[in-house]
């Protein structure tokens, strides 16, 4: 048994879906905290409030791509919308410490004048979605008083122009239920400034205190990470399914090496979780097929650096977020983002780095068609000829190709360069 505390956990990913809007960060956290809110003014249980603000943390976790995410938070109606939820969804009924909210992110773009007749859904999941829709289309509203990291003064005089436009919805977009309880919450001026950046984190970071941690089976905190690495990994076609095989090809070779038990654990978490930091970059600079340019390539050396950050969130005592955040360190000391010599690199961040280089060598990149077993294998040889990548970790792989191969590529197809 694995003990998480699930909110830093869901706060952890709301916080890797705000890299998405690049520019705009905290959509989701203002959702689940305006839907908690809202919750509470209609006295709905605590237990109930609670999965609501989880809930509204969690309803873009179908979005992984920047273009996605600008149309979805400029306009308060958008044809595209569904395609985002049914993909979220689906995350979520694969995860089943989550599987709960799966319903409320399926429907929380959908008109409350269809939703109402969709009887096939069960009347909490249709108001509960609806509520998320009303305030992350109240966020919309919200987005031009934000500016530079701050909630501006002026939602103060403003606020009743919002109010006025959510009131003429109901009945249409929303419940009007729940326009009436937004309407009369939204009548305090604390309502809007506790969206004021700094106490929303205050408030999420003293919730997380107060949450007991839950006690998730290995199977369960697999299948967590799994849904991260799974947003992660949708961002382009270019890295579909990288992190999973990144993880397998880290596991197997750790497990070559002679670690066990809860070292594989681990090091198949750090796997799945390497990239998190990746949702960050532009959609643009990782599908781009040409030479990166400097501001470019910032973007792609503090990715690694992010991934940390959110890790130690999640797993703050373990060695986690120390392997997942260096896996572009390499021997030479030359690597981001801690530009660690190599006596302080461990063996489990040189089995991740030289699983994330292999893996991705098999695949197409928009700079490069993906490569064959043999090509692979001279590639990954000179840099341990160069002294980037650890010998001893590569002979394994060499000595374990077929294995690698199968659990690297789509189709499982053993590629075993002729000798």
């Amino acid at each position: 048994m694995h003990r998480i505390n699930l909110h830093d956990a869901i706060v952890a990913l709301t916080t890797s879906l705000d890299f998405v809007g690049v520019d705009e960060i905290q959509h989701g956290k203002r959702v689940g905290h305006m839907a908690r809110v809202v919750a509470e003014t209609m006295a709905w249980p605590q237990a109930r409030c609670l999965d609501l603000l989880h809930a509204g943390m969690l309803h873009d976790c179908g979005v992984s791509r920047v273009r996605e995410h600008r149309n979805l938070t400029e306009t308060l109606e958008w044809d595209g919308a569904e395609e985002h939820c049914v993909r979220g969804a689906d995350y979520l009924a694969a995860c089943p410490v989550l599987a709960r909210y799966a319903g409320v992110v399926r429907y929380h773009h959908t008109r409350w004048e269809d939703l109402q007749a969709m009887h096939e859904v069960d009347l909490e999941t249709r108001i509960e979605a609806n509520l998320v829709y009303l305030v992350d289309r109240v966020d919309v509203l919200l987005a031009p008083y934000l500016v530079g990291g701050h909630l501006a003064n002026d939602i103060i005089w403003e606020r009743e122009g919002i109010v006025d436009r959510v009131r003429s919805l109901s009945g249409t977009l929303f419940e009007p239920g729940l326009v009436e309880a937004f309407c009369e919450v939204a009548a305090s001026e604390a309502f809007w400034l506790s969206m004021e950046p700094l106490y929303l984190n205050e408030e999420l970071e003293l919730l997380g205190k107060q949450m007991p941690p839950v006690m998730l089976q290995t199977a369960e905190l697999l299948e967590l990470a799994d849904l991260f690495s799974r947003v992660v990994d949708a961002k382009s076609h270019y890295t579909d399914d990288h992190s999973r095989r990144v993880a397998a090809i880290s596991r197997h070779l750790a497990a070559a090496m002679g670690r066990t038990g809860d070292s594989l654990i681990m090091i198949e978490l750090a796997g799945l979780l390497h990239d998190m930091g990746k949702l960050r970059v532009p959609d643009e600079i990782i599908e781009k097929p040409g030479t990166l340019n400097r501001d470019e390539r910032a973007y792609i050396a503090r990715h690694s650096y992010d991934t940390y950050r959110i890790l130690l969130r999640i797993f703050p005592d373990t060695p986690i977020p120390g392997w997942a955040g260096s896996h572009h360190e390499n021997l030479l000391g030359q690597g981001y983002p801690f530009r660690t010599a190599a006596g302080e690199i461990d063996l489990e961040t040189r089995i991740i780095s030289v699983a994330d280089i292999f893996q991705a060598l098999l695949q197409d990149r928009p700079y490069r068609p993906r490569l064959d077993a043999r090509a692979v294998v001279e590639r990954v040889q000179a840099m341990v000829d160069e002294g980037r990548l650890d010998a001893d970790v590569v002979a394994v792989l060499i000595a374990e190709l077929d294995s690698c191969l199968a659990l690297a590529l789509p189709d499982g197809v053993r590629r075993t360069p002729a000798a």
